[in-house]
């Protein structure tokens, strides 16, 4: 016991000091833990020997993980998933497993007789990083995006299919549709007893304790390990019953105050998973060196087949389908899960766990660089794709008049340059006080959804990239009598609302430009640049507060509530 305590400080002081050095230097902090694992584990300065200590550090690692993903899991969302999102999942997934078989058995890994190397590499590439991509899309503010709802869509139904094979996986070395029915059968029970307890008893129970904190945390830790333990009872395994137990949670009306007291518990034991992961990585060989760079290139580049292809046919544009594409390609902290599952049942050899792991990390790495700059990327890879023959929106399907339904031709007299909230208001405000001005408009804008809605409501629309300078250029904007900048800097990708001002006027020096401010000393920055007029929309938005705490001291907020109800039920907006 006293080796345990001294085996768990050791993990949490060099994870932390590691973790600094990560912060500063730009890296993911599950690359430091690892490395934290490496120094003071067996292969290491050997300070950590007890295999039993490892062990027990990273199951318990392992429940604390995939309880919170499960916790993250918002079935809601998934039932409401749009075509698209579900047919790039199922295209990615089905796709890169087969590819995965094909390829793994290729190279020389084994597919039976007590050994699924090939079966596990598979499954572990493809699922991609919910940590590493929901960070980077968080800071780079792209969460609410189309390629953004698409990537996290896709996120989600892959957890769903880890689930899948987590209930079959204590099985595959006995594979017969029967033990899979079973197996399926028993995940099937538990899920169920699981929703209907955390349907009718739990929420009751937490809203008695809703005022002890320690209680909510408490009770939550024992829902999660008594699932564990059934699904132990059950022949599955504690750590499927822990995400069953986080997935049955996150349906009850207490799930969010659940998530924020369990997260940093949740973080202190992932933090120890890592370590001992890491702990049981030994200094490679040349032949694990090779086998981890043959599998982050297969990810990188099944990544970008299966989820490329499934988005290009059901034409969402080049951009919306690279961007998800670049956004999945590295290997999911769940496949090491799925991977160390698979060593603790010996399905696979150790070499082949050493060689995903430090494929894991070096597509960590990698990918992070790859988002934060998958924009410039993108605008990169448009251009060759176009020369070999795949089509973008912007090109209609061939027939001159389709064409120029398709957008193409000469700008309006109205042009909104980028399309989100902002323009999708105004377009509805205009839909419903001058509607024969939408004649005089032209949007140009690369989101595919918006560019369909439009077109189907019989809009001006053209399909381009608002920072590039051809885009402008061949949308005719010179020709324009105002041009609206509606976009936040924040939102704008490769460009600002200063850079689109200068860019404009010196197309066209006689319109009227509008830009927007997203800071006070923006605005005569873009008066400078040449702006006709400059938006501040939190100045619209303190009037529209102010309205409301006058109407709330008057007694009058139910009526401006039924005033603002009245008002939202007449839109028609395109973006909700």
């Amino acid at each position: 016991m006293h080796e345990l305590i001294r085996d768990i400080t050791l993990c949490i002081l060099f994870a932390w000091g590691l973790g600094l050095l990560a912060h500063f230097s730009r890296q993911p902090l599950i690359l430091a833990y690892l490395i934290a694992g490496f120094c003071i584990g067996p292969f290491g300065a050997g300070w950590v020997k007890s295999q039993e200590s490892i062990s027990v550090i990273s199951e318990l690692g392992l429940i604390f993980m995939l309880f919170m993903i499960g916790l993250e899991i918002d079935l809601k969302k998934i039932v409401r998933a749009g075509r698209v999102i579900l047919f790039a999942a199922g295209g990615q997934l089905l796709g890169g497993c087969l590819l995965g078989v094909l390829f793994f058995i290729g190279i020389g890994l084994s597919l039976g007789g007590g050994h699924f190397d090939a079966i596990y590499l598979c499954v572990a590439c493809a699922l991609s990083s919910t940590v590493i991509i929901v960070k980077v899309l968080y800071e780079k503010r792209e969460l609410d995006t189309l390629p953004g709802r698409i990537t996290l869509g896709v996120l989600v139904l892959q957890d769903i299919f880890a689930i899948l094979f987590l209930a079959v996986q204590p099985s595959l070395a006995n594979l017969e549709v029967t033990v899979i029915l079973l197996s399926i059968g028993r995940v099937a029970v538990l899920v169920a007893a699981a929703l209907l307890i955390s349907r009718y008893v739990l929420p009751r129970l937490f809203h008695q304790i809703a005022r002890r904190p320690e209680l909510i945390l408490l009770g939550a830790l024992a829902w999660c390990f008594l699932v564990a333990e059934t699904a132990e009872r059950l022949s599955l395994s504690r750590e499927m019953g822990a995400l069953i137990a986080g997935v049955s949670l996150s349906t009850f009306p207490y799930a969010l105050d659940v998530t924020a007291k369990v997260t940093t518990l949740r973080d202190f034991f992932i933090t120890l998973f890592f370590v001992a992961l890491g702990m049981t990585i030994p200094v490679p060989g040349l032949s694990v060196i090779g086998l981890a760079l043959m599998i982050a290139a297969f990810t990188v580049v099944s990544r970008l087949v299966t989820t490329f292809t499934p988005l290009y046919l059901m034409k969402q544009g080049l951009r919306a389908s690279l961007l998800p594409a670049l956004n999945l390609a590295q290997i999911s902290e769940f496949s090491l899960v799925v991977i160390q599952t698979g060593v603790s049942d010996h399905h696979i050899a150790a070499e082949t766990a050493n060689a995903a792991s430090f494929a894991f990390v070096v597509l960590a790495v990698l990918s992070t660089f790859v988002m934060t700059r998958s924009d410039e990327i993108t605008r990169w890879a448009i251009g060759p794709l176009k020369r070999i023959g795949l089509r973008d929106l912007d090109h209609g399907n061939g027939h001159a008049e389709e064409s120029h339904e398709a957008g193409h031709g000469e700008a309006r007299r109205i042009v909104i340059l980028g399309f989100f909230r902002a323009a999708s208001a105004l377009l509805a405000e205009i839909e419903r006080q001058a509607p024969v001005l939408l004649e005089q408009i032209t949007v140009v804008d690369f989101n595919p959804n918006v560019y369909q809605t439009l077109l189907s409501r019989g809009l001006h629309v053209i399909y381009g990239d608002i920072s590039s300078a051809d885009t402008l250029l061949h949308a005719g904007v010179g020709k324009s009598e105002m041009i609206i900048l509606s976009v936040p800097d924040a939102l704008l990708k490769g460009a600002s609302n200063e850079k689109l001002v200068r860019h404009v006027r010196t197309l066209n020096p006689t319109a009227m430009i509008v830009a927007t401010a997203d800071l006070l000393s923006d605005v005569g920055e873009l008066y400078a640049a040449g702006a006709s007029y400059v938006t501040v929309t939190r100045l619209s938005d303190a009037h529209e507060l102010f309205t409301v705490i006058e109407a709330a001291q008057a007694g009058l907020l139910a009526d401006k509530r039924a005033e603002l109800d009245l008002r939202l039920g007449e839109r028609r907006e395109v973006l909700p």
